[in-house]
């Protein structure tokens, strides 16, 4: 992939943009591995998607003017572009879909008048304090992220210092949907702080749909817009899959998906006469999952959803159950009984010492665990020496960076090692 960003200093996300992709593949697989060392592992070859184009989300800062809103990035504080906006609305790893919706975007920026909002300038009351207040900073408009779904909408979120420009939002969110029709749902976020936070906890919906349908393998998961999905919609189908085929060929009767954001290996993994329950932090995304398993439950008679019929779906959600909670403490006190196989697929830091201590302890027989980082999957895997790596396969789902996901597929040993 060829980047003028790149090539010009101006942007370095992308770190490995200049090793040929299947070295870059060769790479994350002999990290992996390292960190995995287990002959008892059966790997499969590495599942990989487009080279670019490939990303179903931009997050991008908000600089420049409201006359001239600059989207993309802000200059590497170490570089010649430091605290510059760098504009990135033709990055390449975005797919055209994305990219043409970014002008209208900057338009509705002008036309609500969103100031960017500028944290590199507080204003000379506060450079008296040792600790400005955030009113001392200048603007509202820090990001805006736009997902896209594998139908061509879009979910558009603004994420504002405060509720102050949602009315200009609204009065001029009809020319965005004429401009945009392919917008399926706007919200602000509201985050006041000035740190390095993405976004707040308050969610103000503009549109009246909520949720974006985002299809995999056939299944609508419903993306809200405080909802996790992973930013790769073709390697994120594979790892699914990949997730199912492993699950049914255990067949296990009790399955627990901790972590489950909006459902999607709990759903993927739903079969008749196998009790599927998921949790997660998120009351939205647990709202979006029961929302995806109740429609499955009432397909049209002749409906084909992943190649079953409408029968075989009512029949395998019919013991599919979520709820909003902590994933460890639902698992360490929840009181229920252990499944025969748990599905984990926890943030970068890992599933932490506390569930691997009760998953070691357990009676589950398998684990299925989704890593984004095998650093912290190889620090839980050691706290659970009798659960030993059966299956591995590495997905890139992040293409020119040194990131990427792994599905482990654990089995209980008959004696630890």
């Amino acid at each position: 992939m060829q980047c003028p960003h790149f090539d010009a200093g101006r942007c370095h996300s992308c770190t490995l943009l200049a090793t040929p992709y299947p070295t870059q593949v060769a790479e994350k697989e002999a990290h992996v591995r390292a960190l995995l060392a287990d002959d008892g592992v059966v790997w499969l070859p590495a599942v990989t998607g487009p080279e670019s184009g490939f990303r179903n989300k931009a997050k991008m800062v908000v600089s420049g003017t409201v006359e001239e809103p600059v989207l993309g990035i802000l200059g590497s504080a170490a570089g010649p572009f430091a605290g510059q906006g760098v504009d990135l609305t033709d990055c390449g790893l975005y797919p055209p879909a994305l990219q043409a919706a970014f002008p209208a975007l900057a338009g509705l920026v002008t036309r609500a008048r969103l100031q960017p909002y500028d944290a590199t300038s507080p204003s000379r009351g506060a450079r008296r304090r040792e600790s400005p207040r955030e009113s001392a900073w200048r603007g509202e408009l820090k990001h805006v992220l736009v997902t896209l779904s594998a139908d061509g909408e879009l979910m558009v979120r603004f994420v504002l210092r405060s509720q102050e420009p949602v009315s200009r939002l609204r009065k001029h969110l009809p020319w965005l949907l004429a401009e945009l029709p392919q917008v399926a749902v706007v919200s602000v976020n509201v985050q006041p702080a000035h740190a390095a936070v993405l976004e707040g906890e308050q969610e103000i919906v503009l549109t009246e749909r909520q949720a974006l349908p985002m299809r995999l393998d056939g299944i609508t998961l419903h993306l809200r817009p405080q909802s996790f999905f992973q930013t790769n919609t073709a390697v994120a189908t594979a790892l699914y899959a990949q997730a199912r085929a492993w699950v049914d060929e255990v067949a296990p009767a009790s399955l627990w998906d901790l972590y489950c954001g909006v459902g999607g290996f709990a759903l993927h993994c739903a079969a008749p006469g196998r009790a599927v329950t998921g949790i997660e932090i998120s009351a939205e995304a647990i709202a979006s999952a029961a929302t995806t398993r109740d429609e499955l439950a009432h397909l049209p008679a002749d409906a084909v959803v992943g190649a079953r019929d409408a029968a075989w779906w009512a029949d395998a959600v019919r013991d599919v159950s979520f709820a909003a909670g902590d994933a460890t403490a639902f698992a360490r006190d929840g009181g229920a009984p252990a499944p025969e196989l748990v599905v984990v697929n926890p943030p970068r830091r890992g599933i932490g010492a506390d569930l691997s201590r009760w998953l070691e302890e357990s009676a589950a027989t398998h684990v299925l665990y989704s890593s984004c980082n095998a650093v912290t999957l190889a620090e839980d895997l050691a706290r659970m020496p009798s659960l030993r790596p059966r299956r591995a396969r590495l997905l890139d789902m992040f293409p020119q960076t040194g990131h990427y996901e792994v599905l482990v597929l654990l089995e209980r040993a008959a004696t630890p090692a």
